[in-house]
């Protein structure tokens, strides 16, 4: 850890920076998964998916920002390459090989639906650390992945 006047505990900072950097892995690979579907649905939804599934990656990318700039404010260092994240994603592979829009929709919104997942668990974790800075950065994420699960989802039709 870099030394720095930030006054939470050095453990605490160490804690954080491995939380964050572990969510920063999977916003990474959610990102990019974005970007595969992005690139390669097609179908009768074309235009409303692809410029969705862009959305979905342009929030990634500022999650990506928000995470990689906290762990180095607590005097970590961001891991943010793609072969760490490759690594160290919870995510599930992104199937390659799909084109249609339900298909993506239904991979898109599960990788989704994980990522948000995480970030919730790391609220808690961030807030029973006494990191208040920490859970909001990552409560912000939740509402920003949550948006973009529910507008995903919506693709998938009234299905109950």
């Amino acid at each position: 850890m870099a030394n720095t006047k930030n006054d939470l505990p050095e453990p605490t900072r160490t804690k954080m920076a491995t939380l964050l950097n572990a969510r920063l892995a999977d916003s990474i690979d959610l990102m990019l998964q974005a970007k595969q579907a992005h690139w390669n649905v097609k179908g009768p939804e074309f235009i409303a998916l692809h410029e969705l599934f862009d959305k979905v990656a342009d929030a990634a990318s500022e999650s990506v920002d928000l995470l990689a700039e906290r762990a180095v404010q607590l005097g970590a260092t961001a891991e943010g390459t793609i072969r760490t994240a490759s690594k160290r994603s919870a995510l599930p592979e992104y199937p390659v090989d799909i084109v249609d829009g339900r298909a993506h929709v239904a991979a898109l919104s599960d990788r989704l639906a994980t990522f948000g997942k995480g970030v919730r668990a790391a609220i808690q974790e961030a807030a029973g650390s006494s990191d208040d800075d920490t859970a909001d950065i990552f409560t912000e994420i939740s509402r920003s992945i949550d948006k973009y699960l529910w507008f995903v989802e919506a693709h998938a039709g009234a299905e109950r």
